[in-house]
């Protein structure tokens, strides 16, 4: 039995969850968003709360049942709080800029990398070596941190880079005379 499949997904106050079959709809005060879950998976409306159940004792559906019931919480919680995701940008001349919607970093490079926003995707720059990444889609946020990561992850040596906040670099010992 999936510990993380028997808890029911809780709809707070303010949020609509609407089933039509197999497709769940989540809508709230940051947005609406939509997907659908697989045919090995029953969907049962309970008042505030959405219990999945596997419909079978297969493998797949044993699987799918604990990846579907966090992939509608975290649509739950998307639609009423939303995500966030921030990133430091550790090194001498490394900084962020907004230009309009989109992301503009000094990296090192001989150019400047601009990232335009895309949709459901909010950047911030409190500081110029701080971004925040925020949306309603955890998947969305959390590929966008990843993919500006990679532009400049950190260096072992000097630990250089963009990297997630509280992120520890192992770091490297330099060559020695």
């Amino acid at each position: 039995m999936s510990r993380i499949g028997k808890k029911a997904v809780g709809i707070p106050t303010g949020v609509s969850l609407t089933l039509d079959g197999q497709s769940v709809t989540v809508k709230g005060p940051k947005g609406q968003l939509a997907w659908t879950v697989c045919e090995e998976i029953a969907l049962k409306l309970e008042g505030a709360e959405l219990t999945l159940t596997p419909r079978d004792d297969s493998t797949r559906a044993r699987a799918m049942w604990g990846l579907s019931r966090t992939l509608v919480n975290n649509m739950v919680v998307g639609v009423s709080t939303g995500y966030e995701q921030t990133l430091e940008l550790v090194g001498v001349g490394y900084r962020a800029a907004m230009k309009g919607a989109d992301l503009s970093m000094q990296l090192g490079f001989s150019h400047d990398v601009n990232i335009p926003a895309p949709a459901g995707i909010t950047f911030a720059v409190p500081r110029p070596v701080e971004v925040k990444i925020a949306g309603i889609d955890k998947q969305l946020v959390g590929e966008m941190a990843a993919r500006i990561r990679k532009i400049r992850p950190p260096e072992p040596y000097k630990g250089k880079g963009v990297r997630y906040a509280g992120e520890a670099v192992r770091r490297k010992e330099g060559k020695k005379k």
